[in-house]
This record gives structure tokens, sequence and C-alpha cells, in this order.
């Protein structure tokens, strides 16, 4: 098949949605198909590269400097009569492909693809939407925010927050209705996105997936933890994602300062960067975890798969995940989760199976359950098979499959 896959975000950038539409674009064009690519440039001017047999067509794009744009190294806050500032302006913001269509329409003109698969409703999806309805090609969509991903960062009041969560999931909902087959990573996402609403598109969860080839449990070299500064005789508590507000992360920081009380020789080892990062460094400080907690920044593979094999558990507090790609990794490899009962993360951190799921915005709950799993042996034993077990259900070549039943599905149709 000849296959377009629409994104606002891409690889090298470090977010879910970018790093599952890199992996589908590889994994389709391993399997033989002819895939391209469409999203914004991080240049600004247009160009296309082949990578790992992908076409990557990079489309004109601006920069929304409010953001970082999730590839540079955020910088340290600037200060200023004695203080830190926030960061209102950065120097590589995130880029928008804001009127691609023109763009977009020569492209796939000379593409002449079979199916598109749309990421994110933006510009750039909605104008390949529009070019597919026009030309009579089949469209699927994964839809892979919710509301609150979204309107989290803003941090709204609650009586404004609530419905302009309703009128985001409507627009979301309504977008998706214009497609030929529509996925999310769970069911459970499926199920708050539609809230009893009638759907007469097909909808089925198709997991995110990761290569469990990459992802899986076993021994780390010692020159891998001096590489890091880590210690090899201490228990670690590890935490991989973008560190920015609605990630929570800071919940996590809180809730190690008070398992070191109890497991004084635990570890908090912290991967990832964003906007939060610098914030969260000097709150750690001030908590006394200076000897207690490593902020190791941006880490990619092939490291990133090592980095997994230090911990010996895995902890999120994000309330606005879909699935948790970082999940299902740290579940790979062998690792028991501990998140909060939010978003459609119980899918892959099922409680007291692999891990516990404690209560949104429950710091002592997140440190309980911290010293359990680290204080007895046979329970992270437990965990840790039956974080091998579930992940298996998650394994990337599935979700290929799935994916390509689909749009034979839809071309069919």
């Amino acid at each position: 098949m000849k296959i377009i896959i629409a994104t606002a975000v891409y690889y090298p950038m470090i977010n879910g949605v970018a790093m599952f539409s890199h992996n589908l674009a590889v994994g389709l064009a391993k399997r033989g198909h002819d895939v391209l690519v469409l999203c914004p440039s991080q240049t600004g001017k247009s160009y296309k590269r082949k990578e790992d047999d992908v076409e990557v067509h990079y489309l004109r794009s601006v920069e929304a400097k409010v953001y970082p744009d999730q590839i540079h190294e955020v910088p340290e806050k600037k200060k200023f009569l004695g203080m830190k500032w926030p960061h209102l302006w950065y120097k590589h913001g995130f880029r928008v492909s804001v009127f691609p269509f023109n763009e977009i329409k020569k492209i796939l003109d000379n593409f002449k693809p079979d199916v598109v698969h749309v990421q994110i409703s933006d510009p750039i999806g909605l104008s390949v939407v529009s070019y597919a309805r026009k030309h009579k090609i089949p469209v699927v969509t994964t839809e892979h925010n919710q509301p609150e991903v979204l309107t989290e960062p803003l941090k709204m009041p609650g009586l404004v927050k609530k419905p302009v969560n309703a009128l985001l999931n409507a627009y979301f909902v309504n977008r998706q209705s214009k497609s030929d087959f529509v996925t999310m990573p769970t069911k459970k996402a499926i199920y708050n996105l539609l809230d009893g609403r009638e759907f007469t598109v097909p909808v089925a969860a198709v997991s995110n997936g990761v290569d469990l080839s990459n992802f899986k449990p076993g021994k780390v070299k010692v020159d891998f933890y001096k590489k890091y500064n880590i210690p090899t005789d201490r228990p670690i508590v590890l935490y991989v994602g973008r560190v920015d507000p609605e990630k929570n992360v800071g919940m996590v920081v809180e809730a190690f300062s008070e398992v070191v009380k109890k497991v004084p020789e635990a570890m908090l080892v912290i991967v990832g960067d964003g906007v939060d990062k610098a914030r969260l460094e000097e709150k750690a400080v001030k908590l006394g975890l200076t000897e207690s907690a490593r902020f190791l920044g941006r880490v990619v593979a092939p490291d990133l798969y090592e980095i997994y094999k230090i911990g010996n558990v895995f902890v999120t507090a994000s309330e606005i995940e879909t699935q948790g790609i970082v999940l299902i990794e740290a579940a790979a490899s062998g690792l028991p989760l501990i998140a909060v009962d939010a978003g459609a993360v119980s899918e892959v951190c099922v409680n007291d199976e692999n891990g516990f799921l404690c209560r949104p915005g429950d710091v002592s709950g997140i440190a309980l359950a911290i010293e359990k799993i680290l204080s007895d042996p046979k329970l992270r034993e437990k965990f840790s098979k039956n974080s091998l077990k579930i992940a298996s259900e998650h394994d990337f070549e599935k979700t290929l499959d799935k994916f390509i039943n689909i749009y034979n599905r839809v071309l069919n149709n």
C-alpha cells in the first residue's frame, strides 16, 4: 500500500505521538509498504528527507516561541534581581504548519496514496482529510489526545476548565466522525472520549505498542552506571518522560522525599527534559535530596533501553495519559509500575497485579506504594513477571498487524 502518515509532531521530538508516528512509519516500511510522512519543518522552510526507507516531508512552519520544541535542551531560567524568572520565550520554539493545504496537495497529487492515517487534528491533519475526502481516499485517524492534555498546562480555574474540556471533547468527536475508521490506544480512552455518545464510524482500541526486541530485562554494565553517575548498589526509583507541569513529576519528587525517611538508601532517577526540570531540581535540593536524586535530562536510544534496566520500580503521577508508552516500555523491561488511577493507564498498570494504582493527588499513597515494592523482594518479583506478561500484549508487531488489517478493511469498503 501507499500510506500517508500525517502528524503535528515527529521524531526526533520526544513525546508519545511523535515516537508512535515514527515507529509506525518505519514498521510499515519494513513490511514493504510505501510510506510518506507529513509533519512540520524544524527549520521553517519545506524540505524532504529519506529516513529508514520512509520519505518524510517537512512542511513550512512558524515558531511558537512560548513552548519549547522538545528537541533542544530547555535552557536554564535567567536571573534578574537575584531571582530566577520563568521562560516566556524560547530560542527553539514549538513549530506549527499553519496553512499547509496547497503544499500538501502538490505532494499528495504526486504520491497518489491508497490510504491516509491522521494522528492529530492540527492544520496538517485537517488538510489531509480535506484532500482525501475530495479524492475519495480512505481516512484512518488515531486520537492520541484527551481535553486535559491541552487544558492542564494552562492551569485554568475549574469553572472555566470544565466547559472548555466539554467543547474540546465535542470537537474531537466531530473530527473523528469524518473518518472511515478511528482508533485509540485503549478501551478506557475510547470510553472517556465518546462518553455515551452514538458513534457511527468503526472504532477500535489499538495499543501504541513497543518494540520488545529493544525493551527487555537485563543487567547493565558498570560503565553505564559510571556514565550517568548512578551508584550500582542502591535501589532505583525511575521516571522516564517529559518533565512538564502536566506530567505531575513534582508529586513523584515529593513522594520520594517521604520514601527516603524509611528507605534512606533509595535513589530517584528522573530521565527527560521539559519546562519543569529546573524547578524540580531546585525542589529536590530544598527537600534534602541532593545525594538521593539524579536528573539525567534527555536520554535517547540505545542508552534509553539500558536506562530502564537500572530501575527497581517505575513511577508516574501523570493524569492525562491515553495509554502511556513509557509505562509499556517499563513493563517490557520487567519493572513493577506505580501510577495514578486517571486517564487510561489502568490497562497497562493493573492494580495489585504488576504494580499499584494510587488516587490522583495522593502523594502519601504513592510514597507508601514505593516503600512496599522496594521492601518486598517477593512482591517485586511477582509484579515484574506480570509486567512482562502484560507487555507481551503490546508488542509493536501486533500493533502493525492491526493497522494493516484496518487499512485493508477501509480500502475494501
